[in-house]
């Protein structure tokens, strides 16, 4: 039975994998895959190319209240599990206005470091992450707090510490400093 299951995960991790570079096919004449209508590029830097992305401005503009874009032009590696500005409008009312206040500045960098994962983990390392741990990879975020990646047909899915789930929907856009993957929910720590 462990065996079949295994199977399972190695496909559902190469059909993973194959739609990423499906999707990332769909990018600019020079191969650089499209993220919030702007070209993504890996010699840029996680914060150089996210301030490009039309659909990560709520992102962009709550690391710049947090102190976090010299950290995140930093050599790194990074793993930055993007939310898009869809994601924070799912937030129940006021919450992104009341974390971007100077007084919050604590909350929101938790909040945002715990979006990010030391290392440079494309979707291929986190495919084979769930494979050892038999369908489910636990990650330490740079907050100290843990994720979970999981498979859902496929889907690549992280579960946060308060039990809610998000789907990477653009997954291995490489930058000069680590790997973006777009998220569609905002992932909370405890």
């Amino acid at each position: 039975m462990k065996s079949f299951f295994s199977l399972v995960v190695l496909v559902l991790g190469v059909a993973f994998a194959a739609n990423v570079a499906s999707a990332q096919m769909m990018g600019d004449k020079s191969g650089n895959p499209m993220v919030g209508g702007a070209a993504m590029y890996k010699t840029k830097n996680i914060v150089e190319n996210a301030v490009n992305s039309k659909d990560h401005t709520t992102l962009v503009a709550a690391v710049t209240a947090a102190g976090l874009v010299d950290t995140l032009k930093s050599k790194g590696p990074f793993t930055v599990f993007a939310p898009t500005n869809s994601a924070f409008d799912k937030l129940p009312a006021g919450t992104v206005e009341m974390v971007l206040k100077p007084e919050n500045k604590a909350t929101l960098v938790k909040i945002l470091t715990y979006h990010v994962v030391a290392g440079n983990m494309n979707s291929k390392a986190i495919a084979k992450a769930i494979k050892k741990g038999n369908g489910k990879a636990e990650f330490t975020t740079v907050s100290g707090g843990k994720l979970w990646a999981s498979m859902d047909g496929m889907h690549l899915i992280l579960t946060d510490e308060k039990g809610g789930r998000s789907m990477v929907t653009i997954a291995d856009v490489k930058q000069s400093n680590g790997v973006i993957h777009v998220v569609d929910t905002v992932l909370m720590p405890n």
